[in-house]
């Protein structure tokens, strides 16, 4: 596995990799992997001859209140994983190459509509941070295919957004959500829960599956059957930020005719802010 830091010294080996013909799959990621990550680059293995992944920690993602000194870095465990995967390249860019000219003088990526929505009215100014990194990065690599984990199903529509609207020529993919045996998705932030929150964890989807079947038996009053679900969910102990019904494709208010939807979950457990999501065919 090639070990690259360089901006240059990426866009050097990469056109080696385009002059071969290559297929290139990437997968973006802030370190601290887990088998979610690793789930993805299995899936990019399957449809291309190179691989290459990122670790970057953003912090134009990050509000001021959140968790950027603390977001856990453990990259010898990461670097062993992805050779073990057999990845070809690990780029792992500083912030002074990415934010060259700083962050307040940095030129942004905006998806309108989608950025400001659900967890983006929760999370102001968090998913202008994740498209501009993407597009960023997706320059940088300049890959034919790129995956990402269907867990953070908002941010895969920003990004499907962007590629389409700035005519980025690469096809996103999404992966399926990899859970502990328990059901509570795999995320980096897991670590944050203590003993205790960690049993309660899995509740949440739980009930979301609860609210499903609901759903799946004939309710169709989807703001009362949510609001009922955010109450169970706060006796429970969490403190529920959002639980959204929405449009698969556009994240809209789903209409009458509307067959294929989503449920949209975010709830604090403690100090740690955990999502979810469940498709849902009618």
């Amino acid at each position: 596995m090639q070990l690259i830091k360089d901006i240059s010294e990426l866009r050097e080996i990469r056109r080696n990799w385009q002059n071969s013909a290559k297929v290139i799959a990437f997968v973006p990621t802030m370190g601290n992997l887990h088998q979610g990550h690793l789930n993805l680059v299995r899936e990019a293995k399957k449809q291309a001859d190179i691989v290459v992944v990122s670790i970057f920690v953003n912090p134009l993602q990050f509000g001021p209140d959140e968790d950027l000194e603390a977001y856990p870095r453990t990259l010898e465990n990461d670097r062993y994983l992805l050779e073990d995967l057999g990845v070809d390249a690990l780029f792992m860019p500083t912030t002074n190459d990415i934010y060259a000219r700083g962050l307040e003088q940095q030129t942004f990526v905006e998806v309108p509509g989608l950025s400001y929505m659900i967890c983006g009215a929760s999370r102001p100014g968090h998913f202008r941070g994740v498209a501009t990194i993407v597009c960023k990065l997706f320059n940088m690599v300049q890959p034919n295919l790129a995956f990402f984990g269907e867990k953070d199903f908002q941010q895969l529509q920003v990004i499907k957004a962007m590629v389409t609207d700035l005519s980025m020529n690469l096809k996103v993919f999404g992966v399926t959500t990899t859970r502990e045996d328990d059901g509570l998705a795999m995320s980096s932030r897991n670590h944050y829960l203590s003993g205790i929150e960690r049993k309660l964890a899995p509740t949440m989807y739980i009930k979301m599956q609860e609210l499903v079947d609901e759903i799946h038996g004939g309710r169709r009053d989807f703001s009362r059957l949510t609001q009922e679900y955010k109450m169970q969910l706060a006796k429970l102990g969490f403190n529920p930020d959002y639980l959204e019904i929405r449009n698969v494709e556009n994240l809209l208010q789903p209409g009458h005719e509307d067959q294929h939807l989503v449920l949209l979950a975010a709830a604090f457990l403690g100090k740690t802010r955990l999502i979810d999501n469940m498709q849902i065919s009618l």
